[in-house]
């Protein structure tokens, strides 16, 4: 089965990540607006219940921290994926390195680190070229605190849910 580890944001940021994915994002029914943590990797149910357990040991490391939300960008020209920018504070990269540390889970990172909000992807590059030309006058501005991660997995339909959800420096 798949899985992945992720930051649901507030309510607040999901509603104004949704206002622009329902129209640009092609994966919109499948998963709420998130910031991935750890991409998706294979794991048995018996590896899982391992893998839960130390995922429970990493979070008690790490005290809630500020997110910060800046601005929309796009990784163009790899993709014509549209993003909400978030700042890579030193929170969110050590809890990313614990996460990518073979003890944890066995899975290489794709890409570098680079933590966002997906608004749009799949998008022409017409599409894109207009579409950022509008967000990248958004002023996106927003700042909350982190409190938990979510481990995921994914359904057959190619949805995502929530296997299990750790509170950061929770005992």
């Amino acid at each position: 089965m798949k899985y992945g580890v992720a930051i649901f944001p507030s309510k607040k940021l999901q509603d104004l990540a949704n206002s622009y994915r329902k129209r640009y994002d092609t994966k919109y029914a499948f998963i709420p607006p998130h910031i991935t943590l750890k991409q998706t990797f294979e794991a048995t149910d018996m590896e899982i219940s391992t893998v839960a357990e130390r995922l429970k040991d990493i979070v008690k490391k790490f005290q809630p921290f500020k997110l910060n939300v800046t601005k929309a960008k796009s990784f163009q020209p790899v993709s014509n994926t549209i993003y909400f920018k978030v700042e890579l504070s030193e929170e969110l990269q050590e809890l990313h390195v614990a996460l990518h540390d073979e003890k944890f889970c066995k899975s290489e990172s794709e890409h570098a680190f680079v933590p966002h909000i997906t608004i749009a992807q799949d998008l022409s590059d017409n599409e894109h070229s207009d579409v950022l030309g509008q967000l990248s006058m958004l002023d996106v501005s927003h700042e909350e605190e982190v409190k938990r991660i979510h481990l995921l997995y994914q359904l057959e339909d190619g949805a995502w849910t929530v296997y299990e959800t750790f509170r950061l420096g929770a005992e």
